[in-house]
């Protein structure tokens, strides 16, 4: 049976017309909000008239965004083509996901630009979604502000995917359109609207990068924009890079603006400073002349070299010279006997108690020196070769969770899956609706990292919730995207799955990537409770 009103399955009764009609080259779309009968649920219904080859092109890039699991994309229920009749069942139609929220358009209107880190926050999201789609050759189109929506969480969702046509490159220039606008509350690619001014520098190069067709300007990929749009923004003012005679150091400062300061008010004036004879040192052993030494008045006119002299002059004169001799040789000598004795005590300890136990270890029966090594063994200082199939040492883990929305999942717990007792482990947190993560996201995992490269031969994963599934992605690092991780094995959960690669696999990195829950209580969930790198051979 039939809509009469749209030539529609009766499964889908459309409630009311959602947006106006949209006019493509290919024919008209018109957009509703509809309920499904028979999952009793509200669904985004888009109806191409007429239906068969015209909207051939269209249906095909919806069934391509019907494998996508990103919560950014509106998801696709269902879609067909028609016969191109005006008959029933003569339409083109794409079910979507509907999705509860806040336009941006409207909220842009209500409460004015969005501040920066929500606009960051906004943009990424809808970016890494747009480049799940890219990944698989879809491009999104349609990222205007009237098909985003705010939903609650701080989660972000777009309307109508895909749209009837767009461009990679459109996407792309689209999102930094979507940057500019939250930012400033102005578009500056309306013919006629002056570029509004964006305060983040980084921000306002990123949009002039987003919209430049110029290869060696423009972003490469949505995911690059993800990537910057990651990056936090510096706060505060930054100081000046300092040179390199200037540093840290305080005292330096200080002498450049003394120095400053001096040369403003001209060159300094430099005067001598006479040393009194009392104000120094005498020299050790020295006894004074007998006889009255000079006056006061005397003693201003000696200068320090002339007070030196004379010092020396009596030392000269007055000490013996055996005693000075005697002197100098318990100075240098009394360190050189000691050094020798030194050296003899340890020479006497290394010859008589160290062969002692040389030959105490070196007795028939007993236990090899450590300090010889067997025929065969590696040489001191080199780790032990992995066996093929032994478990690796795993030096951390955590959590992996990129299209999360903030919020931790269990994070604390993720050690717990490489220590060794299958009887602790971490498990994802409660999602409803779906056992795809409820619509919400594509995954989450736990990385695993293994201390530098190894060769690995694959990954021992037990659970207790069997026929939750997985994958096993190598080859990347702990701020890199999922899609920089490689796929090398996957498979559904019984209780304790060897997930073996078909080839070794070096790398210092291993993901251990959930991709669909079980039913738990009141929803869906899964864990892992524990997780065996093994090595190859």
């Amino acid at each position: 049976m039939t809509s009469t009103t749209t030539g529609l399955p009766d499964r889908y009764r459309p409630l009311d017309q959602v947006a106006p009609d949209e006019q493509t080259p290919t024919g008209v779309i018109r957009s509703w909000r509809a309920r499904d009968r028979v999952l009793n649920r509200d669904v985004a219904l888009r109806v191409h008239t007429p239906g068969g080859p015209a909207a051939r092109e269209w249906i095909t890039r919806a069934l391509t965004a019907g494998g996508l699991a990103t919560p950014s994309l509106a998801m696709v229920y269902d879609a067909a083509e028609g016969n191109g009749s005006t008959g029933p069942g003569g339409a083109a139609y794409v079910v979507n996901e509907w999705i509860e929220g806040t336009r941006l358009s409207d909220h842009l209107a209500a409460e004015g630009p969005l501040a920066e880190r929500e606009a960051r926050a906004v943009v990424r999201r809808l970016a890494e979604g747009v480049a799940e789609a890219h990944r698989v050759g879809l491009a999104v189109g349609g990222l205007t502000p009237e098909h985003v929506v705010l939903r609650p969480g701080g989660l972000v969702g777009l309307l109508s995917v895909p749209a009837a046509s767009g461009t990679i490159q459109g996407d792309i220039a689209a999102l930094g359109a979507l940057l500019e606008l939250c930012l400033t509350g102005r578009r500056s690619d309306l013919p006629g609207s002056p570029p509004p001014a964006i305060g983040s520098p980084d921000l306002a190069a990123l949009v002039r990068r987003a919209r430049s067709t110029d290869p060696a300007t423009g972003l490469s990929s949505a995911n690059t924009m993800v990537r910057l749009l990651a990056d936090r923004p510096r706060t505060g003012p930054q100081e000046p890079a300092r040179t390199d005679e200037a540093t840290d150091s305080g005292w330096v400062r200080r002498m450049q603006d003394r120095r400053e300061a001096a040369g403003s008010a001209g060159p300094p004036t430099i005067e001598p400073v006479r040393l009194r004879r009392e104000g120094l040192p005498p020299v050790p052993g020295a006894p004074r002349a007998a006889g009255p030494g000079p006056g006061p008045a005397e003693e201003d006119d000696l200068d320090w070299g002339e007070t030196f002299s004379a010092d020396a002059g009596h030392a000269a004169a007055d000490e013996p010279a055996p005693t000075t001799a005697r002197r100098r040789l318990a100075v240098v000598g009394l360190p050189l006997l000691a050094l020798a004795l030194v050296v003899a005590i340890g020479w006497w300890f290394g010859s008589s108690v160290l062969s002692v136990a040389g030959n105490v270890d070196e007795i028939d029966g007993s236990t090899p020196s450590i300090s010889a090594p067997a025929a065969g063994a590696p040489e001191s200082g080199s780790p032990p070769a992995p066996v093929p199939g032994a478990p690796l040492p795993v030096a951390g883990a955590a959590i992996y969770n990129p299209f999360g929305d903030g919020e931790p999942e269990n994070d604390d717990d993720v050690p717990a899956t490489v220590d060794g007792d299958p009887a602790t482990g971490w498990s994802t947190v409660t999602y409803r609706g779906s056992a795809a993560f409820g619509n919400l996201k594509p995954g989450v995992g736990v990385l695993l990292d293994l201390g530098g490269e190894q060769t690995l031969a694959g990954v021992t994963v037990q659970t207790s919730t069997p026929g939750a599934t997985v994958e096993i992605r190598t080859g990347a690092g702990p701020d890199d995207a999922l899609d920089a991780f490689a796929v090398s094995a996957s498979g559904a959960l019984t209780g304790r799955d060897d997930l073996t690669f078909p080839a070794p696999v070096t790398t210092g990195y291993v993901l251990v990537w959930l991709t669909g829950l079980v039913p738990a209580d009141d929803g869906f969930a899964a864990d892992l409770t524990e997780l065996t790198v093994t090595a190859a051979g």
